[in-house]
């Protein structure tokens, strides 16, 4: 016993001496001024796979060769003030998609009054960098404008026109796919009871892929959706209204799988649901990966989230129409997660101060064929 009393005050003070080293560093790095970095949310100096930073290969250079876009959403606040992390986003993502940019609430807040700023600060941003841009996401049940509320359900459809076209008027030829509609399935595969099923009736969802084809023939438009990754019964009311609107003509050309995940292993019929959809003649995509980690963090975890990220990114190589693969945020420093619930966290390639984590290795040895 006292033998284990000694080791456990000897971890302490190395413990401590390792702490106050890691705290004259952080110093002497940012004097004379401004903040350091927030504390690693991710894991301590020693975790595997992390680095000062990613050298060699960029997931986007490496993406290249599997002709596969590596996409991620952007944070536009982050966009806006913080150029470490415009930076990173440059130089390792191939695509990107609007996280909160453009949604009808954010984009027209006031019935007629548009507010592109931040939409087109991201197309901008995407272009010089080229990058492709997917947009997200044009119908919803959420996010939608308060002034909606107020609007005559006879006015409805033609409001909700008016809206898809113009959105994607403003981006055609700058934006290579769009989620037309997003989240439309409840678990068990029937459509959703949304302000968009309750008005226009379920012709709304070929409505809507009809009106955004028109106006940008060239972009792929996507049906997108969580919780669709098995087959199950809310992935196959997904398969039959896609075998159903594309034997009526409809142009829908591909489903997004949004895929945010937890530590545990994959649904081993994953790479096989994707091939599934492929058969019915569209593309598929992840559009929405991360993978939370119950807090606290540990070495386990992270092996755990890396394995994640390695399955589903094998996956889509391996499904010859998975055209992109996007992360939900790459830094655990603007992630969505804990905003969602403080009991998760550390969901992305990269931790809070921009080191890659294992998760990061992960997706490169998976890009590279290790």
């Amino acid at each position: 016993m006292v033998g284990r009393r000694q080791q456990v005050r000897l971890l302490a003070v190395v413990g401590g001496v390792v702490l106050i080293a890691a705290a004259v560093v952080l110093i002497a790095v940012h004097a004379p001024g401004g903040d350091p970095p927030p504390a690693r949310a991710a894991c301590p100096d020693t975790c595997p796979g992390t680095s000062p930073g990613p050298a060699g290969p960029t997931l986007r250079g490496l993406a290249r060769a599997h002709t596969l876009r590596l996409g991620t959403a952007a944070n536009t606040g982050a966009l806006r003030s913080d150029p470490t992390y415009r930076d990173v986003l440059a130089r390792q993502f191939s695509a990107v998609t609007a996280e909160d940019a453009m949604k009808w609430a954010k984009v027209e807040p006031a019935r007629g009054s548009y507010d592109w700023a931040d939409a087109d600060r991201l197309v901008d941003f995407a272009h010089r960098n080229g990058q492709e841009v997917y947009g997200h996401t044009l119908v919803w049940h959420a996010a939608l404008p308060a002034w909606l509320a107020t609007v005559d359900r006879t006015q409805l459809a033609a409001v909700l026109r008016a809206h898809v076209e113009d959105e994607v008027a403003r981006y055609r030829g700058r934006v290579w796919a769009w989620d037309v509609v997003n989240e439309a399935f409840n678990a068990d595969g029937t459509l959703r009871d949304s302000i968009w099923l309750r008005t226009l009736g379920p012709d709304y969802l070929a409505q809507v892929f009809g009106w955004a084809h028109a106006v940008d023939p060239k972009a792929t438009l996507f049906l997108n959706d969580f919780g669709i990754e098995d087959v199950n019964g809310k992935s196959n009311g997904v398969y039959a209204l896609v075998k159903r609107l594309r034997a009526q003509g409809v142009p829908i050309g591909g489903v997004g799988f949004q895929t945010h995940w937890t530590t545990d292993p994959l649904p081993a019929g994953f790479a096989a649901n994707l091939r599934r959809f492929t058969a019915l003649g569209v593309d598929v995509a992840v559009t929405e990966a991360d993978v939370r980690i119950t807090l606290p963090v540990t070495f386990d975890k992270l092996a755990a989230q890396a394995s994640v990220y390695r399955q589903a990114i094998t996956a889509c190589l391996s499904t010859p129409r998975c055209v992109s693969f996007t992360v939900w945020g790459f830094t655990d420093r603007y992630s969505w997660i804990p905003e969602r619930n403080v009991e998760d966290g550390a969901a992305c390639l990269f931790d809070a101060t921009y080191r890659p984590k294992g998760a990061y290795d992960a997706v490169v040895a998976a890009l590279s064929g290790h």
